[in-house]
């Protein structure tokens, strides 16, 4: 059985282009950073859980719930194929026992914020706008896009950020949790105009303070679709 079974949706991608060193640190055991034409990323990733089961069960209240976190890109080479996989600076969530579940069980990085989220759809535009309140400040990302999906070209930057299936977390400097994430190759909307105020030096520290100030080099919307999130396995020195 799955770990967690759910829905991710509406997800928001905000791509900025990263100096490798600045990543060294947090680059886990037995993984390497991945690139996409030579160009490290980081992601600022704002989407929903929705219908959200921890081991099958649904958990009241725990349900349905905002996500934003800030990523980046790693490979791992089992012996046979390279998995490639994300690795999260931190997650943010709107409950506390979420935070509290990911923090024990996946060695992960969450935090517990007031959190909010708008959608909202005509005939010709769709909005989704993600918030989050850290020192009394509201930072948001929001999206206005077309309202007809289209498949995500293959090899393109889109598909590089999207098809990410493993997560890694940081154990010790010798050892690191594994675990695979499923889903089907999702679909994009069109991105006509965004907005971004985050202030990523109180969110994230101080060495991320830049990226307020960065533009990003793309802005992506993509439908998202049912998930799961598999059982963890660690990688040690050992192996």
């Amino acid at each position: 059985m799955s770990f967690l079974k759910a829905e991710w949706r509406k997800l928001a991608f905000a791509n900025y282009t990263i100096d490798p060193k600045l990543l060294k640190k947090y680059v886990p055991f037995g993984t390497e950073l991945d690139t996409y034409n030579n160009k490290c990323y980081v992601s600022l990733v704002g989407f929903m859980f929705v219908n959200t089961k921890l081991l099958g069960v649904k958990i009241p209240f725990h349900s349905n719930f905002e996500e934003v976190n800030l990523r980046f890109y790693v490979k791992r080479f089992d012996g046979e194929v390279w998995k490639r996989g994300v690795v999260f600076i931190k997650e943010i969530v709107p409950k506390a026992a979420l935070t509290f579940v990911a923090n024990t069980v996946y060695n992960e990085n969450y935090e517990t914020l007031p959190m909010q989220h708008i959608w909202e759809q005509n005939n010709t535009n769709k909005k989704v706008v993600y918030k989050w309140k850290k020192n009394n400040k509201w930072n948001s990302f929001s999206i206005n896009a077309n309202t007809t999906s289209k498949t995500i070209e293959l090899n393109s930057e889109t598909e590089f950020i999207t098809e990410h299936y493993w997560g890694y977390a940081t154990v010790n400097k010798n050892s690191s949790n594994e675990y695979e994430v499923t889903h089907p190759k999702w679909e994009e909307y069109p991105v006509k105009e965004y907005s971004i105020s985050v202030d990523f030096g109180a969110l994230y520290g101080e060495e991320f303070q830049f990226l307020s100030k960065q533009k990003p080099s793309s802005v992506m919307l993509a439908e998202g679709s049912t998930i799961t999130v598999e059982s963890k396995r660690k990688l040690t020195l050992k192996e």
